[in-house]
């Protein structure tokens, strides 16, 4: 596996920044916006959680919450929390292959390619899961890693170290900041773009991150999540 401590910049056609220096410093005020927004949230969330688990469990065998090692900030490994929306014990080989295809840019890069949907089959996909995922609710759990500073609310989606392992030397660039819960990338496509361009919409991010961009994102978050586009 390529060295995640020792992370590889933008590489492409563009200038880019040469040393951590050029990156925008990490705001006091993000992380306090982060924290004020998760800690208003909790009453909700204390109801929420529980509810949604509960029904999670009640329609298929298996935790209500799935946990899984991501690569964060700087190649950093952290464990994420998402409500669960697939059947347990199921076969990834498939998936995992084919987001293997989809980062290396084998998959999605050209008309050909397209869709760009993941090969889940719809019956591994609880009813509950559909409704999780095309609200993206499923990923509300992530307001521990929030609290913890494992995530910030808005930052590039982190991916699965054997993801990691088939970026492109230059996608290396959008891990030198904290992953979000939503993204530049997720208001532009979430799912339905290639991997180059989520890369792409990501660096833009880290290299231009600010308040005003951070409130830009999460309205059009909200656009996107009820217009329902790329959800899967």
């Amino acid at each position: 596996m390529k060295d995640l401590d020792s992370l590889q910049l933008f590489q492409g056609n563009l200038a880019y920044p040469r040393t951590w220096e050029d990156y925008p410093k990490p705001r006091v005020s993000k992380r306090v916006i982060d924290l004020t927004v998760c800690i208003l949230l909790l009453p909700i969330l204390l109801i929420v959680i529980p509810l949604i688990s509960l029904l999670i469990v009640m329609e298929s065998k298996g935790p209500a919450i799935f946990v899984q090692e991501r690569i964060g900030l700087g190649g950093k490994r952290f464990r994420i929390y998402k409500f669960r929306s697939m059947l347990c014990n199921r076969s990834n080989e498939e998936e995992r292959n084919y987001m293997k295809g989809y980062i290396s840019g084998q998959i999605g890069n050209d008309e050909k390619t397209l869709p760009l949907h993941k090969p889940i089959q719809k019956q591994d996909i609880t009813r509950m899961g559909r409704i999780l995922r095309k609200s993206s609710l499923d990923e509300l759990p992530q307001i521990l890693n929030v609290l913890k500073g494992e995530m910030s609310l808005i930052g590039p989606r982190p991916n699965v170290s054997w993801e990691v392992e088939h970026y492109k030397n230059w996608h290396y660039e959008r891990l030198n900041t904290l992953p979000g819960i939503t993204g530049l990338a997720q208001v532009r496509g979430r799912s339905s773009i290639a991997f180059d361009q989520i890369a792409r919409f990501d660096i833009q991010y880290v290299r231009n991150q600010n308040l005003l961009m951070d409130f830009q994102i999460v309205w059009w978050t909200f656009q996107t999540v009820f217009s329902g586009k790329g959800a899967g």
